[in-house]
């Protein structure tokens, strides 16, 4: 999911790592932050792969100061990197579903295929609907009374749940007006 989200901001615009970070973390959410110990290895890994190269004449490379060591390097995505970038919108696999995949692919979902956000959103749906029923499993077997704010809990986030399935259902109803609800 990284490299997708790193390929994806990249497509928008050159940037450094120090810049990439700020954007992955809000486009991610207070939840799940980048750490400059997995950016770094990936930015290095999609380099060697051809997906991103330095770029020195970028807009964005800053001087660096005099205390400083050395510039921050600006890094563009190749023509490679569009292709590779295309067919991760294209192709979600089943870690698209999850919280964090789906929001990474979420953020893209203007630049991915309709069919391909058609799979996406279905995925999620099938994720949500466990979810759900493991936590109307869970309210069902704690008492009103028997921990009572674990059961809150539970109940809250059952809500949010059926809250994101409306709307997830929603979504795909726009996509594909001729699918109906599911039961």
């Amino acid at each position: 999911m990284l490299e997708l989200a790193i390929l994806g901001l990249l497509d928008e615009r050159p940037m450094h790592g120090y810049e990439l970070r700020k954007r992955l973390s809000e486009m991610l959410g207070t939840v799940r932050t980048v750490s400059f110990g997995s950016l770094y290895p990936t930015l290095r890994r999609l380099q060697q792969q051809g997906d991103i190269v330095e770029d020195a004449s970028a807009a964005t490379v800053t001087r660096p100061p005099a205390t400083a060591r050395r510039g921050r390097k600006t890094y563009r995505i190749t023509t490679r990197g569009k292709s590779s970038l295309a067919a991760l919108l294209d192709e979600p696999g089943t870690a698209s579903f999850t919280d964090d995949g789906f929001g990474v692919h979420l953020a893209f979902f203007d630049r991915t295929p309709g069919p391909a956000r058609v799979r996406l959103l279905e995925g999620r749906r099938r994720v949500l609907e466990e979810r759900r029923e493991g936590q109307r499993d869970a309210a069902a077997r704690t008492g009103p009374t028997e921990l009572r704010y674990a059961r809150q809990l539970t109940l809250l986030g059952l809500e949010t749940s059926e809250r994101e399935l409306r709307w997830i259902n929603e979504l795909i109803q726009t996509e594909n007006p001729s699918q109906g609800e599911p039961q």
